[in-house]
């Protein structure tokens, strides 16, 4: 196995045109609305970013990807700032690694701070399948008062290609034990 994130680097462009290639071949989307603010998705392409914000109401878009991730065809801090959406990085690594306990609690606080305004947020990673999953189930159990299974059961319905791994499940029951169990009388 490769160190560090070498490995996610060099699967980068690959797995990319893979997700492209089946958007265009099968019945996967790029991004699907998970509830009535969060929309889970993979990389936005410039040429979304404006339909994200006209049609699906997008203010804020919570990006879970590495530096080298959003270059070239991604829509930048900047051009997302011109269409007056906020941006949130929590740089996660991709493949082996799950948002942190810290970046979780901010990117929920994100989305909730949009949602008390009737905001949409997009959150996403490359493929929208695993880091940006992560975080919308800590934000599902945090809103509704789920636990992880009734979070994951929701994400799939709305996206049956999500792909949690056991780090990314351990981030995610984490969570829940640490910030939904102590909020309740259980």
């Amino acid at each position: 196995m490769f160190p560090n994130s070498i490995g996610p680097r060099l699967a980068f462009y690959p797995t990319l045109l893979y997700n492209v290639i089946l958007e265009k071949i099968t019945s996967r989307r790029w991004f699907d609305r998970i509830d009535e603010t969060v929309l889970v998705g993979a990389l936005p392409f410039k040429s979304m970013s404006r339909e994200l914000v006209k049609k699906e109401n997008v203010r804020g878009v919570i990006s879970l990807n590495e530096e080298y991730e959003l270059k070239r065809w991604f829509v930048t801090a900047k051009e997302w700032k011109e269409l007056a959406v906020d941006v949130l990085y929590l740089p996660t690594i991709d493949l082996i690694a799950a948002p942190s306990q810290n970046n979780l609690t901010k990117g929920v606080e994100f989305i909730h701070k949009h949602a008390q305004r009737n905001e949409s947020v997009y959150v996403h990673c490359k493929a929208g399948r695993t880091r940006s999953a992560t975080l919308a189930a800590c934000y599902l159990m945090t809103k509704y008062r789920w636990n992880p299974q009734k979070a994951i059961a929701l994400l799939t319905l709305k996206r049956s290609h999500i792909w949690l791994r056991n780090e990314q499940l351990d981030a995610i029951n984490c969570y829940h034990n640490a910030n939904i169990l102590q909020s309740t009388d259980l």
